[in-house]
């Protein structure tokens, strides 16, 4: 089974952009940064790809899309402990 990372992670690497990154070359950083076989998870799903993890965060209001990119929401990211 791949390795799971935390969608946390994947919000830190989008803090580290000044700017807004259109959602193919996110998802192509993520991949890049994580690995071609990684799933992702968060608070509320499992065993999600890259392009899942996306669309749930901006479902969830945690990141937008506009027609420079996505960026992230500033002050969205929860701040519990996770491991």
């Amino acid at each position: 089974m791949p390795d799971s990372v935390h969608g946390h992670d994947v919000m830190a690497l989008m803090v580290a952009q000044a700017n807004p990154v259109l959602k193919p070359e996110l998802i192509a950083q993520i991949v890049q940064t994580f690995g071609e076989a990684t799933r992702y998870h968060t608070c509320s799903a499992e065993n999600l790809t890259a392009e899942e993890l996306i669309s749930l965060l901006l479902s969830k209001g945690k990141i937008t899309e506009s027609a420079q990119g996505l960026s992230l929401v500033a002050g969205r990211q929860c701040h519990h402990s996770h491991h």
